[in-house]
This record gives C-alpha cells, structure tokens and sequence, in this order.
C-alpha cells in the first residue's frame, strides 16, 4: 500500500471513529435498517413463491380459466417449460422460423438471446521510479467503464418439453424485467492485447495498462428447460407471463423447491445480519451518546466553575485595590507603579515588593525575573498582614 492510500486510509478511520464511534454507529445502524428492508422483501417473496401454484404449460390454461371466472386478478404463478423461439407458432412460414432464432457464432447453437461481453483486464505494479498509483487511481478506474456489453433477443415462449408442437405455449413478456437471465457460457477466451509505446510510457511510471481482453459470450438456447416466475395472465386468448418487481426471480434454472431453499436461507442471513449490525449500531451509539454528554456535562462545570472564579478573583482584586490606593507610606509602595501597596512575594527569592496586580504582571512575563535582585521567579504568593 502507498502512502497515499495509508493517509487516505488513516483519515476514513479517524473519520469513523470520530466523536467516540458516532460516525461508525451511523454507518451501522444505516447497513442495518438496508438489511431489515431487504430482509422485508425476501420474506414477502417467500411467502408469494410459497403459495404460487407450479403448474407445467399443458396445464396452465385451465388454472387461468378457473381464476378469471372467480377473481379479476391476475395471479402468480411459477412455470415450467422448455425454450422456444416466439415465431415457432407460426408453422406455415419455415422461412419465419429460420429468421426469427439467433445462432451462435462461436457453437452454432440457435438461441433466443445472446449476450456478448468484453472486458478489459488490467495490470499494475511499481515502476522504475518506485511510483504506484495512489487509491484515487483505483476509484477512478471504477468510475470509468471497463467493459462492453451487447445483448440480442428475439420473442419467445415456453412449450412443453417433449410434446412441442402438439402442446400449449405461453409467452413470456420481457418489457421491464431487470431480472438476471439463466443464460449458457458457450464461449470463453482470453485475448492478449499487444503492446505499444504508450503501454510502455504506462507501465514505466507505474500506471494500470491493459494486458488482455476477456470476450464472453452467454446464450438462452433453445430447448432449455427452466422455471418463469410472475404475473400470467391473457394477452389476446394466449396465456403470457411476465415479470413481478417484487419477487427477485422471473426466469431461472432452478425449480419451485430450489427457489423456496434459497428464500428461506437468504432470510435467515438477512435476519441474522440485521439483528447483529443493529446491536452493534445500538451500542456504540450508546457508547458515543454517554461519553459526548459526560464531556458535555464537564465542559459546562467547568465553564462554571471558571466563571465563579474570574468573578471571585476580579471581587477580591477589586476590594484589595480599593484598600491599597489609600494613604500608603513611601516605604511601602509596589516599586513597579508606585501607587499600591506591597502585597505579593516572589518565589523563590523571597522580596516583598510588589502589589497583587503587578506581581501577576511580572508572572505574565516571557522571562519573569525580580525587579530587585533579578532572579529568576516560579510564581509570587498574596501576604495578608495578621
């Protein structure tokens, strides 16, 4: 690590650890309230995957059928079925059916979404000079976009695997769906990327240079079976499925009984997470909310108390220079303003021949030394006449 990152470092520790770990219990208690919610929403996805129907396409159009008649609503359900290109229901056209289904240019595969994918990876290390790049660096190549990627799809629908096409279908709607694909990798290769002299210029001063270019290609191919979770309903006499924000499945490998495993353990680590990042957050706040009041509480005494005592000292010099600006004799005046009586002996030479007020004066001093004898002096004490 440089020592830019170890300054940057040092400073987001101070940072969190600030005002006795109220940052640092902020920042928790904030992770936690993101788990609770995202706890809250698994647990509400459970429970609609726990009680969807799972039907096979052969028998979805007579639950569907059965559910309008009783209820407007459209309902969830989870499905299961092989992939089939859209234009595949259409069996008049063997020209449609060819231009409508995505080949593969790596397997030769027909698909019915194709997602190419390009990423730079890059290399760091010391140059010549000792340089590195500091943590700037590094969240600047974050910021910027390393990687390309490119998506082809063509309409689909899912059949019953083995009996297509003498079974039903059901179309599965994409629009609005951000939900992952269950997508193949058919093709995986890393391309090195030559050299230049600017790669050179890079790698002399210690700067990140691209070393290779990773190129991946990942298909839904036609035939797959796998599991549409959503909202199904009719779309012109045709059963059609499309995606629910709130469940985070829509079209996935795994069956009915994978997801709910999978559920259920993702809400007991949200559960589990949430309740030990919000016991952690209570306490420290707790912790940082006692020690900021006790040091709130002291400062306020000793305001106080500093107060009380500029008031006592400024009453009692107030009253002893009322008393010394009487009739003093010449023998007994400050010899530093003439004017008061000699109250106040220098430590640690001993002369009594200052007032209170010019005695601190001289205390006050860079190089505080006895107007007589010119010693050095600590401090001077107040002498009352008994």
């Amino acid at each position: 690590m440089s020592s830019h990152e170890q300054a940057v470092a040092s400073l987001i520790s101070q940072l969190a650890l600030s005002f006795d770990g109220a940052v640092l219990g902020a920042a928790l208690a904030y992770a936690a309230l993101r788990t609770i919610f995202r706890f809250k929403a698994t647990s509400t996805a459970l429970r609609k995957i726990r009680g969807a129907p799972y039907f096979r396409v052969a028998d979805l159009r007579s639950l569907l059928e059965e559910d309008r008649s009783d209820s407007h609503e459209e309902p969830i359900v989870v499905i299961r079925g092989a992939v089939e290109a859209r234009s595949a229901t259409d069996l008049r056209s063997l020209k449609s059916l060819k231009s409508n289904v995505l080949v593969s240019q790596e397997s030769g595969d027909k698909a019915v979404i194709i997602q190419r994918t390009q990423t730079y990876i890059y290399h760091e290390w010391r140059g010549l000079f000792g340089w590195t790049s500091d943590l700037r660096a590094i969240i600047g190549r974050s910021w910027n976009k390393k990687e390309s990627t490119s998506m082809r799809t063509v309409p689909f629908i899912l059949v019953e695997g083995g009996q297509w096409p003498q079974s039903d279908f059901v179309i599965v709607n994409m629009n609005g769906s951000k939900h992952p694909l269950p997508l193949t990798t058919v093709y995986h290769q890393l391309h090195p990327i030559n050299a230049s002299p600017y790669t050179f210029l890079q790698a002399l001063f210690g700067h990140e240079y691209p070393v290779g270019l990773l190129d991946e290609e990942k298909i839904l191919p036609v035939g797959k079976e796998i599991s549409a979770v959503g909202i199904c309903g009719f779309s012109n006499g045709v059963p059609e499925v499309k995606a629910c924000k709130e469940l985070p499945y829509f079209l996935t490998d795994m069956t009915k009984d994978q997801m709910l495993l999978d559920l259920a353990f993702k809400t007991k680590i949200l559960f589990w997470s949430g309740v030990v990042l919000g016991s952690l957050s209570i306490g420290i706040l707790g912790y940082a909310f006692v020690r900021n009041w006790n040091k709130w509480k002291e400062r306020r005494l000793r305001r106080f108390q500093q107060a009380a005592n500029a008031a006592t000292d400024d009453s009692t010099l107030q009253m002893d220079l009322d008393e010394e600006l009487g009739d003093v004799p010449d023998g007994e005046l400050c010899v530093v303003c003439l004017m008061r009586r000699r109250r106040s002996a220098f430590i640690p030479c001993g002369h009594l021949v200052c007032c209170q007020h010019c005695a601190v004066s001289v205390e006050r001093e860079l190089v505080p030394k006895c107007p007589v004898c010119r010693m050095a002096i600590r401090s001077s004490v107040r002498i009352y006449a008994s």
